[in-house]
């Protein structure tokens, strides 16, 4: 009989939930979404289905109402991994909600995008929750120290992890993020090996894996949802689609965790609010000339910047249209950086 301690009910969900107006009703955590309906689980192994208001996510708990047939209040998240929305309009649409770590997939038989690896960063940093790099496919390659170290390059303080979703090798290690009833979310593009590593977690055949087009390394979407799964050590797992591209949602905080190696040069810069671009006594470029600090690594941080001031003056674009009543303005966003 599941408790709802087992379903990732801990001190930050019991925070949350004092903090609301209205406490009341009987808690339960959404494990899936399919268009307007909800799947829930709660205590004692009850699964219930049930309208989905538009703010729901997978891993959001939520309180019900006296007759369990409807939802009567959100529990406020302790951590979101959001995104920009794919409809194009400056909002947020969140993947995953309340957990503790985010697992970034990458697959070791391909060189790691390390551009799109930090824009992943910047994502799992703004979540609130841990990011933790997965390096897939080990078995598939000669080279593994090479993989860490590029992506030990663009993330630094972040664990690394070289595993095999068919052999085992390094699963106890990520096994350890999940203890004591903790909730992880993996987060990667298709063919990156998420399904066989949902696989081997969970211990059986649960998500459908499908081959890896051999002409470009892309695999086709096998997993058309998010989904929580439940793993044999007691953890969770957010399941989510394989995202082409990785559209930041950031309030500059994502991005200054991301990119800690640029953020700690900056504080040597001459000007406070120095752009590390012609500035004078500047910390940053300095490090570039001297070798400290790539070039890339530079460049990276202010496609970066850029882009996040843009999302700033289309939110601030978007709220104006909201407040005159007229339609918010749709654009397609900045297009992902392949290298």
């Amino acid at each position: 009989m599941l408790t709802l301690a087992e379903l990732g009910w801990g001190a930050a969900v019991e925070a949350e939930r004092a903090s609301m107006d209205e406490p009341e009703g009987r808690p339960a955590r959404v494990a899936r979404i399919d268009r307007k309906w909800c799947t829930l689980w709660a205590e004692a192994d009850e699964v219930l289905r049930l309208p989905a208001p538009e703010d729901l996510a997978v891993g959001d708990w939520v309180l019900l109402g006296d007759e369990a047939d409807r939802i009567g209040a959100r529990v406020p998240r302790y951590s979101a991994l959001a995104r920009r929305h794919p409809d194009g309009t400056a909002t947020a649409q969140v993947i995953a909600a309340n957990l503790d770590h985010v697992f970034l997939v990458h697959a070791l038989a391909a060189e790691p995008n390390q551009r799109r690896l930090e824009r992943e960063l910047v994502v799992a940093f703004e979540s609130g929750a841990d990011p933790v790099v997965v390096l897939t496919k080990a078995d598939l390659t000669d080279d593994v120290a090479g993989g860490v170290a590029a992506a030990e390059d663009v993330a630094p303080g972040v664990p690394v992890h070289a595993v095999s979703g068919r052999t085992g090798e390094g699963l106890d290690a990520l096994r350890r993020y999940t203890a004591g009833h903790r909730t992880i979310a993996l987060l990667g593009a298709s063919g990156a090996g998420k399904s066989t590593l949902v696989n081997a977690l969970v211990g059986e055949e649960r998500q459908r894996t499908a081959a890896v087009r051999a002409f470009d390394g892309k695999g086709r979407h096998t997993t058309s949802a998010a989904e929580l799964v439940r793993l044999p050590d007691g953890g969770l797992l957010v399941d989510t689609p394989g995202l082409r591209a990785v559209a930041v949602w950031s309030e500059g905080v994502g991005l200054d965790e991301a990119f800690a190696d640029v953020t700690s040069l900056a504080e040597h810069c001459r000007f406070r609010n120095c752009r590390h671009d012609a500035e004078p006594g500047c910390a940053v470029r300095d490090a570039v000339e001297q070798g400290r600090l790539a070039g890339a690594r530079l460049r990276s941080w202010h496609h970066l910047h850029a882009e996040l001031d843009a999302l700033l003056a289309e939110q601030a674009e978007h709220d104006r249209a909201a407040r005159r009543g007229r339609r918010p303005p749709r654009r397609g966003g900045p297009a992902e950086p392949e290298s």
